[in-house]
Parts: structure tokens; C-alpha cells; sequence
């Protein structure tokens, strides 16, 4: 009797088994290989958020008397952006003054670009926006992106005059940690699309005491003269409020 139970139960186990390599195979499979994904998302090796690729922009600068009256009248607008090969990509509102707005679009043909911003239409377009004065616009390349996430919303617009643009090019990447050091960390930089003579930088700021002590410190000016930078930057501070 024992040995007959041992049989039966012999045979259930060899049953199992079998269907289980059988049957179970896929989702050995499919467990095996979701292991392997967990594996390589927790690998530690980085995502790469750096773009060098050359990407035109369109940076537009202005005052309105609402930001919220314009904001709604900049989205009513948006395919005429569209047709004219303009992306909305980030707008920002000035830290000093929270009317002061900056819009940073990408750009499909740079001519074509440089026409809208002188179309009437866009004109009456930004007046029924409620923007204030004559905005400025500058057409640039970035060269250098950086597309990571980070915890800060603060960034610095600067524009410089440089010497040579590979000398400048070659010591503001030197001097990367210094930055770090000092709560800044670049996000985008290039150039002025006609004149490489002319930078375009933006960076976060991650510490502002650091950051705005480090804007005073004889450090940076002595890193702006040893990369041939002329003069003063103009620099615009805003916090990011909308990413496209």
C-alpha cells in the first residue's frame, strides 16, 4: 500500500515536472529576462542627457502687463509658431520682475525664423498679449545641452563677447568644477547664429548664495579674462515655469 502511494505520488511529481519545462518555459524566459532588465536599470551606468548636436533657437525677451492674460494669449497662437517653424521650448519669468518673460523656441530654418519675428502678425499678435516696449529677439546654435533632470528651476541667461570662440570654448569646460563648486551647473551654451564672437549661456543655479558670491568674485574675473572674454555678461535671471 505505502509503496503504491509512493508510486502515484512519484509519478504526479515527474507530471509537474514535465508541464512545468514544457509549458513554463516562456515564463522562465520572460522571468530570466526581466531580471536582466532590472539588472541594467539599476546597473548604475548613467543615462546620457548631454546633446552636442547643433540645435537653432529663437530667444525672444519682453514685459507684459500679466503674465497670466499673456500666457493664455501666447498658447491661443501656437500654429501660427507652427507655421512658420518655430517650437515653443521653455518660457521663464524674470526673478526681479515676475512680468519679465523670456521664450525659448527651437527653430526649423533659421531664415524663416528671423522673417516672423519682424511679421506684423506676430507683432499684433504679442500687443493683444499684452506685451509692453519693443521685445528682443536673439537667433543662436547651441552647441552643448544638457537635458538632466535636476531639483533647481532658477536658471542665469548670459550673454558675452568673446575673443575666439574655441579659446573660450576649451576654458569654460576647464572650469566645470568651479562651477559645481559654486552652485552652478551649465545647461545649455553656444553661439550667436551669424557670429560666434557673441555667447549664448544658460545655467541653473543649484545654491544661489554661492552662486550670486561667485558672480562677485575676483575667481571669475580672472576666468573671464584668461578665455578672452570682453566686458561684463548681461545676465537675466528667471525661474522656469513651463517646459514644452
Amino acid at each position: 500500500m505505502h509503496q503504491q502511494r509512493f508510486i502515484c505520488t512519484l509519478f504526479y511529481a515527474s507530471l509537474a515536472i514535465f508541464f512545468t519545462s514544457c509549458n513554463g518555459g516562456g515564463s522562465s524566459t520572460t522571468s530570466t529576462d526581466t531580471t536582466t532588465t532590472d539588472t541594467n536599470a539599476v546597473s548604475g551606468v548613467p543615462e546620457n542627457t548631454i546633446i552636442t548636436t547643433p540645435q537653432n533657437m529663437m530667444i525672444a525677451k519682453h514685459k507684459v502687463n500679466n503674465f497670466a492674460k499673456w500666457k493664455a494669449s501666447y498658447d491661443e497662437h501656437d500654429s501660427l509658431r507652427i507655421a512658420n517653424g518655430v517650437h515653443s521650448y521653455v518660457i521663464g519669468r524674470g526673478l526681479q520682475d515676475s512680468n519679465m518673460v523670456l521664450v525659448a523656441l527651437r527653430v526649423d530654418d533659421m531664415d524663416k525664423a528671423k522673417a516672423f519675428s519682424k511679421d506684423p502678425s506676430l507683432k499684433q499678435a504679442m500687443q493683444k498679449g499684452g506685451v509692453m516696449g519693443t521685445p528682443s529677439f536673439s537667433f543662436v546654435t547651441m552647441t552643448f545641452q544638457d537635458t538632466a533632470v535636476i531639483n533647481s528651476d532658477i536658471r542665469a541667461r548670459s550673454t558675452l563677447q568673446v575673443k575666439d570662440w574655441d579659446a573660450w570654448q576649451k576654458s569654460f569646460e576647464e572650469s566645470k568644477q568651479e562651477r559645481l563648486d559654486n552652485g552652478i551647473t551649465v545647461r545649455a551654451y553656444g553661439h550667436d547664429v551669424d557670429d560666434n564672437h557673441k555667447v549664448e549661456l544658460v545655467t541653473a543655479i543649484t545654491d544661489t548664495a554661492k552662486a550670486f558670491a561667485y558672480y562677485k568674485s575676483d575667481a571669475l574675473k580672472q576666468r573671464r579674462a584668461a578665455s578672452g572674454v570682453i566686458g561684463e555678461p548681461n545676465r537675466f535671471l528667471f525661474r522656469v515655469v513651463q517646459r514644452y
